[in-house]
């Protein structure tokens, strides 16, 4: 069952808008080192089928996380992945209610150049209506990588408006405004090591 948000948040963080722990620490500890395992089985499976040793080819598998949000998400998971393995990373932008050639989503920067052949992840904090997601796993597509994974911590199914999945998911989600764990609100609480649920009237009190 859900709790409410202590006033002051889990290492000394203020939660000014108070809030209800939809999922605390202890059960995204659990969850990330399940999820860590999963992928790293997934991972070396599809490696072994190519014949590689999954533990010699750091070149193969490309960690792709998607910042800011997937920061804390991935620096925890990638611990749990007993595999060798390189990272990149990309920024993308959102725009609600605007048109970009995303449809809410805009890329930020160049993405890496170097994705054929490899095994690319995609980590990202959130699934929502997916644009984000389908955005840069599109792009990626284009440079002729082996495969591609998505993984995320989150996943909203009911806001989904592009045709896209996660093939990890740590946990589906009611349709609520949370931040904790790489989330954030208006730049803040993304050190929360839970994952809290804002309500509207607490979105609406400002800072």
């Amino acid at each position: 069952m859900a709790s409410r948000a202590p006033a002051l948040g889990g290492y000394g963080v203020r939660m000014d808008h108070g809030g209800t722990v939809l999922i605390d620490r202890e059960r995204i500890r659990a969850r990330v080192h399940q999820m860590g395992q999963a992928l790293s089985d997934d991972l070396a499976s599809a490696l072994e089928r190519e014949g590689h040793d999954a533990l010699s080819h750091p070149d193969r598998i490309v960690m792709m996380p998607i910042m800011t949000g997937a920061m804390v998400f991935t620096a925890d998971l990638i611990r749990e992945m007993p595999l060798k393995l390189s990272i990149r990373l990309v920024t993308v932008s959102s725009y609600p209610g605007q048109s970009t050639e995303s449809k809410g989503a805009s890329l930020r920067g160049a993405l890496p150049k170097d994705l054929g052949g490899r095994h690319v992840v995609l980590i990202d904090d959130i699934l929502d209506t997916g644009r984000t997601l389908k955005l840069v796993r599109d792009l990626v597509v284009e440079q002729g990588p082996a495969s591609v994974r998505s993984c995320v911590l989150l996943n909203k199914p009911e806001r989904r408006e592009a045709d896209i999945t996660a093939e990890h998911v740590g946990f589906d989600i009611p349709d609520e405004f949370v931040v904790g764990y790489g989330l954030d609100f208006d730049g803040f609480y993304r050190n929360v090591p839970d994952i809290v649920s804002l309500s509207e009237k607490a979105q609406g009190t400002g800072h």
